[in-house]
């Protein structure tokens, strides 16, 4: 299983964010990454200079969210929809998407689920409860 460290995320982003900027060619994932990077234009200055990156590891910002852990959230929703993994979750989001109209902003509510699973399972200490998270995306997809 690939494990990458917070270091090779970073590094990734910014090597992504070059290569379009460049109009190189990039891979499958880099592509998907990019698209999802072009949503946030706020963003840009982060992924431009890798080593700026690199030094700001472990200082955390309480004024804005982590570009490159919502970016990350992004590619890990896009990738479990497209296997349907955990079983269902394609489904919750495009129901989510359709509800809201924009699947842009139905993966910012996703990703408020996926958190919440990490974290009640990196409290509880068991595995992460996938079926608990897909019935979380169905309801915010069901209610007004």
């Amino acid at each position: 299983m690939f494990s990458p460290s917070q270091a090779d995320v970073r590094r990734f982003f910014c090597t992504v964010y070059d290569k379009q900027r460049l109009q190189q060619p990039m891979e499958a994932i880099e592509t998907l990454a990019g698209q999802w990077m072009s949503e946030h234009p706020e963003y840009q200055a982060d992924f431009a200079d890798v080593d700026a990156a690199l030094a700001a590891m472990g200082q955390p910002d309480t004024e804005r969210a982590n570009p490159f852990l919502h970016l990350s959230m992004h590619l890990s929703i896009s990738e479990q929809c497209s296997i349907d993994q955990p079983p269902g979750i394609r489904q919750a989001v495009e129901l989510l998407a359709a509800r809201r109209g924009d699947l842009h902003a139905a993966h910012h509510e996703v990703m408020e689920c996926l958190g919440r699973m990490i974290w009640e399972s990196q409290r509880s200490g068991r595995p992460p409860d996938g079926q608990a998270y897909i019935e979380q995306v169905r309801q915010r997809a069901t209610r007004d």
